[in-house]
């Protein structure tokens, strides 16, 4: 489909980079990390495009009141399926990751125009599953290519490679709320059309690092250590109840700016914009608890982001009543708190799993955790239909309850993480 071909990375040539920088200290050119994560950020934009987009879709179709739920959850399955393909055939490692990047973003973006074709519910559902897919070569891949440059210092590198994401995530609503009433046909080229320049980007820009090293060989037994290992056990429990939280927070936040506008008709609101930053604001969280986490340590940022962002599932109902600059305040607050603790989360799975198992205990951690936001999604999605609206959000605090329990038991157990 793209028409680029893939050259295997152990037989990838010496570039100029890795000649001048082969010695023990290598070198790394200034712009390698403000490229990876401007790629992240390109190629994420395919995240929320449909969401985006879903008011135009559904006069198109008329998919429902359940639209919300489905079309983000066939992205999540999208990219489930995508990442333990991934893994399981090593195709990182088969094959140089930036030339995956590339591929995958040109992929991407070419299904997320394929929303401009006519179809049936099915057909959009299907579309956003291949975009899924293909997200599960930039998100991981992008971030072995950071750490592939990275020995010292690769925290705060995926602390801004996480921010990308929500930024990219956050993307299409800004094309949209930018001018109201934008066709939808512009967000969608717009956003593939930055896919591919990420892509591009990373191909050119960025060469294998220094550090690439293969990954070892997915290993399913690595599911029972993760249930097994206390430590790991506890960390995967926080990233899940945090899981359980964040991508629902994020399709519904259009919800809640329409909730509100209806319970307070004389306010008007650019739904489109407000989400843009209330969505993007989660990359503050990101760089900043990156940067405390150097003096206070990933599980004490985690925790206390986790707390705050379930006080938010907590005082929910409360929010719709404000005045309107304190709602749109108190949804910032939850959109810098719901996803600051992602990039601690990672780093917990990681210096938790035991050295055999780092990889697959990352690839299966991960994976049930996209598999939550599935269930959470839905959930939120079908009790939209019998629950006061104001009330829905409740049911997102058993997430962050089960994870500040697991992260305390950590704390507990060792200060492994601090």
């Amino acid at each position: 489909m793209t028409g680029i071909s893939l050259r295997r990375a152990d037989r990838a040539p010496k570039t100029a980079f890795s000649e001048k920088h082969s010695g023990t200290r290598p070198g790394r050119p200034p712009w390698i990390l403000p490229a990876v994560v401007f790629s992240q950020f390109a190629g994420t934009s395919l995240w929320f495009a449909g969401n985006a987009v879903l008011g135009d879709l559904q006069q198109r179709i008329a998919p429902g009141s359940q639209a919300i739920g489905l079309i983000t959850s066939a992205v999540q399955l999208g990219f489930i399926a995508g990442t333990l393909i991934f893994a399981f055939f090593m195709i990182s490692d088969l094959f140089s990751p930036r030339r995956v990047f590339l591929v995958c973003s040109l992929a991407g973006a070419g299904t997320n125009l394929l929303l401009l074709i006519g179809g049936g519910w099915g057909w959009l559902l299907l579309i956003r599953f291949a975009t899924g897919f293909f997200l599960a070569g930039i998100y991981p891949v992008g971030m072995k290519i950071a750490a592939g440059w990275y020995r010292k210092g690769l925290g705060n590198a995926l602390g801004w490679l996480v921010g990308a994401l929500v930024l990219g995530t956050a993307f299409p609503h800004l094309i949209k709320g930018l001018e109201q009433g934008l066709p939808f046909v512009v967000v969608l080229w717009t956003t593939s059309l930055v896919a591919a320049a990420g892509g591009a980007a990373i191909y050119l820009l960025v060469p294998d690092g220094p550090y690439l090293k293969k990954s070892p060989r997915f290993q399913v037994s690595a599911i029972a250590a993760v249930f097994r290992e206390d430590r790991l056990r506890f960390a995967a429990g926080g990233y899940f109840g945090h899981m359980w939280e964040l991508y629902t927070v994020w399709a519904f936040v259009p919800f809640m700016l329409t909730v509100y506008c209806a319970l307070h008709p004389e306010n008007v609101v650019n739904s489109s914009l407000w989400s843009f930053l209330i969505i993007a604001g989660g990359s503050i969280g990101c760089i900043a608890g990156g940067w405390i986490s150097f003096a206070a340590g990933s599980t004490r940022v985690a925790l206390w982001q986790l707390r705050l962002s379930g006080l938010c599932c907590l005082v929910s109902p409360l929010m719709f009543f404000l005045p309107l600059p304190l709602f749109l305040g108190f949804l910032l607050f939850w959109g810098v708190v719901v996803v600051g603790d992602s990039p601690q989360f990672s780093t917990l799975v990681a210096r938790s799993a035991p050295p055999a198992f780092v990889g697959s205990a990352l690839t299966i951690v991960n994976c049930i955790g996209f598999a939550i936001t599935i269930v959470s999604i839905q959930l939120v999605s079908l009790l939209t239909a019998v629950v006061p609206p104001f009330m829905v959000f409740l049911f997102l605090l058993p997430g962050p309850v089960l994870g500040v329990w697991s992260l305390q038991r950590i704390r507990k157990s060792a200060p492994l993480a601090e």
